[in-house]
């Protein structure tokens, strides 16, 4: 029985060590990503040292009535309820804080039309979790899984 403890042992510390040593990839999230209720993809991409995200696909691109593109309807902003959203950027300004987290930038949310903080974590290589939060206070928020696009 002590024999088998100690096995188990040095393998979680030797799991624990790797994991420990791996290194964080800043341009990990870079790439494409399907949301979590799979209607729409985001593009990650990186400028200056900064990482940004626009919706580059979606599952209903126009309006099924008048086979228009989808516009930015719900903006408060009235002037910008006419910009399709398409290629809009929704992800902005988010900074590599190390242990596969960026945080510090915005999302923003088409069908709300409100803009919220947002932190996001590398889970895996293919699992990206968003979160959007208000009041700057991120456990005032929710968290959506995304999933890499091949």
């Amino acid at each position: 029985m002590n024999k088998f403890r100690l096995v188990a042992i040095l393998l979680l510390f030797s799991i624990t060590l790797s994991s420990a040593t791996e290194p964080n990839d800043p341009d990990a999230i870079v790439g494409r990503w399907l949301s979590a209720r799979k209607r729409n993809q985001v593009q990650i991409y990186k400028h200056g040292n900064r990482y940004f995200g626009k919706l580059v696909w979606m599952k209903e691109p126009t309006y099924a009535a008048s086979n228009k593109p989808r516009m930015d309807d719900n903006n408060p902003d009235e002037k910008l309820r006419t910009r399709p959203l398409l290629n809009l950027m929704i992800m902005s300004n988010l900074d590599f804080k190390g242990g596969n987290v960026w945080n510090d930038g915005q999302i923003y949310n088409p069908e709300d039309g409100k803009t919220y903080g947002c932190e996001v974590t590398l889970k895996d290589p293919n699992t990206l979790d968003v979160r959007g939060y208000v009041l700057g206070i991120p456990f005032l928020g929710k968290t959506q899984s995304w999933t890499r696009v091949r």
